[in-house]
This record gives structure tokens, sequence and C-alpha cells, in this order.
């Protein structure tokens, strides 16, 4: 457990001053589970029982079960200035993990206008999102439009996930990371606020889902037509760049497709769901390089991962890349990962594409034919560019894929071309 917190850039795990200790990092569990009524150990015990590099499943112990619930109420106040842990960097880095608010489930209700149905936004793997708006939460009475995912109650796993979700997103921060608000642990109930991004999933606009921005959006409007190549260079960035930061902090995200990248009303992509991401193990002394985790269970999204996560259920930060990789596919062709409504041969995108790649002359036929028709196609040197990213991030063998901080770089060039069309 705690060789895990050291790794975070805003870690639990402080520092001492004074008295020639400056510099050594406390890493006494014993300290902190002392302290019962804290928020902050609540949060520590919480994440050693759900982010276990060991697979080991928790639900038969009702004692730490009981240990590991989010509280339904928010958290008390800090301690006095004067308490061992409360110096100066420990102000801070608790501050990151109190960034969620706590509500109550009727508070949350309200704002999703009881869960009606014209609220309704969408439905994912784990529960129904609905958009509302907190009357509280800024000064001076505006309102906050927010996301509400009611999670499903049935199976352990839902409830893993969300703790997952608001242990990640309370210590990760990065603006190409949806932000979490708040949570409500009430009862039975499991409710995670998200901020509100205006234009839907990039899986809506790649197939056209979504029509006009609702009334009460503002007067930004969704575009009618394709998304434009260079708006989906700039979104492809962006993605690269939030995967970049969770891997820079040994996360391994594990679910990224187009569903899960949510545009704000600049076509700006944040990436969301994190109820499957994990944390790389600690690195190995005598292979530091090619660090993996191992799981029994293979859990994504079928399409997007990557084929030694399947055969073996081995992670590594280069299973995100291969995902990457299909997800830029889908922004070059405008198909899905998997569409059984195409001919054979076709179906699967990535197998599709593999055909094409060894044939630069045949790089044409990869384009959005809704671009070729709205003639808003890139040049053959873009393009070229763009399927070389991705045939790279696609590589059978995972050890041959670039890291996410090269593809950053490739990409950095065709979201900035000024002679890219628009």
């Amino acid at each position: 457990m705690l060789s895990w917190l050291r790794r975070f850039p805003n870690d639990v795990i402080h520092r001492k001053q004074g008295n020639g200790t400056t510099g050594r990092r406390t890493s006494s569990s014993t300290s902190w589970r002392n302290k019962s009524n804290s928020f902050t150990a609540r949060i520590i015990r919480c994440a050693s029982s759900v982010v276990d590099t060991a697979g080991r499943r928790h639900d038969d112990d009702d004692d730490e079960d009981d240990d590991c619930r989010l509280p339904s109420s928010p958290p008390p106040p800090a301690p006095p200035p004067n308490d061992h842990y409360n110096n100066n960097d420990n102000n801070r880095n608790t501050s990151v993990i109190l960034a969620a608010k706590a509500f109550s489930f009727r508070e949350l209700a309200d704002a999703a206008g009881n869960f009606r149905q014209a609220n309704f936004l969408g439905e994912g793997g784990f529960g129904r999102v609905y958009k509302g708006r907190l009357h509280h939460i800024i000064a001076g009475g505006e309102e906050l439009p927010v996301a509400i995912k009611q999670l499903d109650r049935n199976g352990f796993q839902g409830n893993n996930e969300f703790m997952v979700e608001v242990l990640m997103l309370s210590m990760l921060h990065h603006p190409n990371l949806v932000s979490l608000v708040g949570y409500c642990a009430e009862g039975d109930q499991r409710l995670l606020v998200y901020e509100y991004m205006a234009l839907g999933s990039l899986e809506d606009h790649l197939l056209l889902l979504r029509g006009d921005a609702d009334a009460d959006d503002g007067s930004h409007q969704r575009q009618h037509g394709p998304l434009p190549w260079r708006t989906r260079m700039k979104i492809a960035l962006g993605a690269a760049q939030g995967l970049e930061y969770l891997h820079e902090n040994t996360v391994i995200y594990r679910d990224l497709k187009s569903s899960n990248i949510l545009l704000d009303q600049d076509y700006s992509p944040k990436l969301s769901d994190f109820g499957l991401a994990k944390l790389l193990p600690a690195p190995r002394t005598d292979s530091s390089s090619s660090r993996s985790s191992s799981s029994s269970k293979v859990m994504g999204t079928y399409g997007y991962c990557a084929p030694e996560y399947l055969r073996t259920g081995k992670l590594s930060a280069k299973s995100d890349v291969y995902s990457f990789g299909v997800l830029l596919l889908e922004l070059i062709t405008g198909r899905r990962a998997i569409d059984a409504s195409r001919p054979d041969g076709e179906q699967s995108l990535v197998g599709w594409a593999a055909r094409i790649f060894g044939d630069p002359k045949r790089f044409h036929e990869l384009v959005d034919p809704r671009l070729v028709m709205a003639m808003q196609s890139p040049t053959a040197s873009e393009l070229k560019q763009a399927v070389g990213v991705a045939s790279m991030c696609l590589q059978e063998h995972y050890a041959l894929r670039p890291v996410m901080t090269d593809v950053v770089m490739a990409l950095s060039f065709l979201a900035t071309n000024d002679s890219a069309p628009c």
C-alpha cells in the first residue's frame, strides 16, 4: 500500500521537519490507522483495499469492508495546527484528498430532478448519467451544471469501481481528466458528481448521434456534419496528454475508448470513467522498465484491449497505448472499433486497417468518407503521419509500441499545423 502512495505526486505520506529529519518520509501505517476518525485515514484504508496489486478480494472480510466506506457526510474539521501530522505539506495534500464533496442522496436527487427522463444523458457499463444543477457550490447562489452518475448497485465490482474512481480523481488532476465535484455513499446508494461537459462524448460526434445543444446549455451549438480533421487531431492530442499524465503517475487507465472521452464547449477532450483504472506495482530492481500488473479477470471494452492483455491478463502502460491506437484510427476513419453491420473483413477496425498500413498508396482509403465529401481531407503528409502513429501504437508486440510522451510529441505537430484543413 505505502509503496504506491509514495509514487503519487501529491501523496499522503509527508516529510518530517526539524531535528535533522528534513527530507525523510514517514511510512508508519500504524500512525494513520490510529487516527480512526480522520477522513484522510479512511481514504487511505480504502485505497489499501481497492488498489491491490496481488488481486486479493475483500468481500469476505466484513470488518475491512466497513472500514472502506466513504463517509456520506462532509469530513470532520482538520486537526489543530500543532498536530504532529499537520505540517504545511500535510495541509496541502489533505486538501487534495478532500476536494470531492460528500453529498446526501436527497441533495443529488433534487439536483437531477429526481432522475427523471428529461435529465437523462446516457448510460454506460457502470450506471446511468443525468444532468443536474447544484445551487450551493458557487458563492453568490449561481447554479453549477453537473453530470450525476448513479452506479448500478448490483454486484461487488460496482462498489469497487466507485471507490477507485473517487480515489483516482481525488489525487489526480490534469486539464484532460474530468473533474470530480463530489460523491454520495449514503446507505446502498453510490453516486458520482462530475463537471458537466457540454458537448457530450467523442463517440456521439464521430457517429453523429447528437444534434444541437440543449436550450439551457447556452448559445453554443453543436456542429452539424463531421468533426473537421484539425479538431480530430486536437482531440487526439488532448487524450494523449491525459494518458501521458496517468502513465507518469503509474496509473493504467484500462478503458480508453471514444465514449469515455468527453468534450467541453471548445471540443477540448477529458478522460472520464476511471472505475477500471489500476496502479502499476512498484518497480523491481532487476527489471524496472517492464512493470506490469496481472489480473485474473480481463476487463475493458472488446475491440480496444491489447492482444497480450486478452491472452494473459497482464497489464502495462503499453496496453493503454494500444487502446489509444484504436482511438486514433476511429478519429481518422470515423468507424467504430467493432461494427457487426460491416462486410466480413471490415468488422474489426484494427484488422481492416492493418491490411492497409503496409501500402502508403492506400492510406486515403482510411480517411472518413464524410471528410472527403466535405472536402476536408487531410493532406497526404498529415495523413501519413497520423496513420504512422496509429500503426506504431497498434504493434502486436507491446515492446515495439511507443510511450505516450512520444505519441504526444508526434501529434502536437498535426494538431497545431496551420496548413491543416479546419
